[in-house]
């Protein structure tokens, strides 16, 4: 059973999330303050957490940031009002894998919580333990990665990216494919998307982002990984 650590604020909303992942059969912690959600987050085994950016006691971002240095693995999904695509953007900087505006609908934030933890837990029977390429070493199995031997966080959706590329290393990739394979079909985003999250990556593994190495852009049809 997955366990759903929810840091809200609005009393409304998070009572709302907790009946509504409870029913789905998930456990779930929950908390109004965001240093309690740090504390929880950092003290608990926790499968994925639901984050609001506007928090009393500490953002969302900072928690998000402090999580992903201790639990580089855990799938975070952030909320928030702010629906400019700079805002989405600071979230995946700190270390989100996914990004909700409010108002949302519960049927839709279900769905990526499902796609979220299916990326995390599917079965593929050609499993990546480790791999390397330049000056980054990436482990599947602890969820750790390094560049030039200092650490490099990635997030749950960054791993589930690399891991795709790897297993189609010298093949183009096209946006859809990455979509179905690492979005999932139900959370139905469109391929901004996935330019988004790559923009993200390259800062990550790339010394020179206008003029990658390793993640390839091929006009008109999507990515190549030559690593």
């Amino acid at each position: 059973m997955p366990r759903i650590l929810v840091v809200e604020d609005d009393p409304a909303i998070l009572r709302g999330l907790v009946d509504a992942l409870e029913q789905e059969g998930y456990s779930v912690l929950s908390t109004r303050n965001g240093r309690q959600g740090l504390e929880l987050g950092l003290r608990e085994e926790i499968d994925l957490v639901v984050l609001d950016v506007m928090l009393p006691g500490m953002d969302g971002y900072e928690i998000c940031r402090k999580l992903r240095e201790d639990h580089l693995g855990v799938p975070i999904l952030m909320l928030s009002a702010r629906s400019r695509e700079s805002d989405k953007i600071v979230g995946l900087e700190f270390g989100a894998d996914d990004y909700v505006t409010k108002p949302f609908g519960v049927a839709e934030l279900l769905a990526r919580i499902k796609a979220l933890l299916r990326r995390m837990n599917r079965p593929d029977e050609r499993k990546l333990r480790t791999y390397s390429f330049g000056e980054v070493s990436l482990d599947f199995e602890k969820f750790r990665a390094t560049r030039a031997g200092k650490p490099l966080l990635l997030t749950a959706r960054e791993y589930a990216i690399l891991g795709h590329f790897i297993r189609h290393r010298g093949n183009v990739v096209t946006r859809e494919e990455l979509l179905t394979s690492v979005w999932g079909h139900e959370t139905a985003p469109d391929s901004r998307t996935v330019d988004t999250h790559m923009a993200q990556l390259r800062k990550k593994v790339e010394k020179n982002t206008s003029r990658p190495r390793y993640l390839v852009s091929i006009r008109g049809a999507g990515y190549r990984f030559e690593g």
